[in-house]
């Protein structure tokens, strides 16, 4: 069920959870540049959701016996405030695109519901841009 074509679109879609990661802390680092507390608060919370994606995916991959790589090389992008929410629409996009191309893969029961769980959670953050959806 979980052979290497699961494994390596696991292993990419932990590196760009971390991407998507940088990308909103960037974001939200500008917006408290620009004392936009309320922004930054938005920003802060899809930062925490996509950061528990990529912690979420590196147990998942621990727990299926992988190696993961360290994203510690990864940066965070250049943002521009003025046009963040279609650079976050497509970025978002592209984040319910991978997790749906996951589910047509064989996938074991646990694997399934996680990422069934993370893609409702992207459609959230691709309807609102901001916001904290996942639990602690």
């Amino acid at each position: 069920m979980n052979g290497p074509d699961l494994i390596a679109a696991l292993k990419e879609t932990r590196r760009a959870e971390k991407e998507q990661a940088l990308f909103y802390r960037a974001l939200a680092a500008r917006a408290e540049d620009v004392n936009d507390a309320a922004l930054s608060d938005d920003l802060n919370g899809l930062h925490a959701d996509e950061q528990h994606h990529l912690s979420r995916l590196t147990v998942r991959l621990l727990e299926l016996d992988q190696q993961v790589e360290s994203l510690d090389h990864l940066r965070a992008p250049r943002v521009d405030l003025d046009n963040w929410r279609d650079v976050a629409a497509a970025r978002e996009a592209a984040e319910i695109a991978r997790y749906e191309k996951l589910l047509e893969l064989p996938l074991d029961p646990e694997t399934a519901a996680l990422i069934s769980g993370f893609l409702e959670i992207e459609r959230q953050h691709a309807a609102s841009l901001g916001g904290k959806f996942m639990g602690a």
